[in-house]
């Protein structure tokens, strides 16, 4: 039996050429759907990670459709793990395909952790997002924001984070009309105000979905 507000996952197979992805979705009526880019294998990260299922929790509790995974080789998915963003680019399409038939078809916000925002900003480049969500982004700079006019975007870095040039992010997003949430007192890792991150990409499924 399933409780009122229990969050319940199904897991989820991604088929990507010869290999299998393991995922975990999460039904929603509201849109748009929700697709979580863990931080790629070099940062070891995977679906599991405390952000990644903070994001997942946050926004199926705001009633939107959510899917996460696993790239491949790593946790169950199948295959080697790579260094590239082109082969982490493959996964992550076809986990957006997954990820749009999930919201009946509709464009999904991409939110990427750590590194994998080198990969959705390949996938906005398409011009196939609702929205994109950068938490801790560490590849990509504010000024490569530019590339992505009209795009609804929002960004999440740790107060404690060294080496994120906040005042600059503030400018880009400012100029595109973005979100920026700085988390009080976290790190990259989130161990403090970790809701604040699930708050700060749901706003933005929140104003898309107005």
């Amino acid at each position: 039996m399933v409780l009122k507000g229990q969050f319940l996952e199904r897991p989820t197979l991604i088929p990507v050429g010869s290999a299998v992805l393991e995922g975990l979705s999460h039904r929603g009526e509201k849109r748009p759907g929700l697709l979580v880019l863990s931080p790629p294998p070099v940062e070891g990260g995977g679906m599991d990670h405390v952000v990644s299922a903070e994001l997942a929790f946050a926004a199926s509790h705001a009633g939107h459709p959510t899917l996460r995974f696993n790239y491949r080789g790593v946790g169950g998915s199948q295959g080697q793990p790579s260094r590239q963003v082109e082969a982490l680019l493959d996964d992550a399409l076809a986990a957006l395909e997954l990820a749009r038939e999930n919201a009946g078809g509709e464009a999904v916000v991409v939110a990427s952790l750590g590194a994998s925002d080198a990969v959705a900003f390949k996938l906005a480049s398409q011009g196939t997002l609702a929205g994109l969500a950068l938490v801790s982004p560490s590849v990509l700079l504010p000024e490569d924001l530019a590339a992505l006019p009209g795009l609804a975007t929002a960004v999440v870095l740790a107060e404690a984070e060294p080496g994120q040039d906040r005042g600059r992010w503030a400018t880009a997003l400012e100029a595109r009309g973005g979100l920026l949430t700085i988390v009080p007192g976290a790190t990259r890792a989130y161990q403090r105000n970790l809701p604040m991150v699930g708050k700060a990409v749901v706003g933005l499924l929140a104003r898309l979905g107005a």
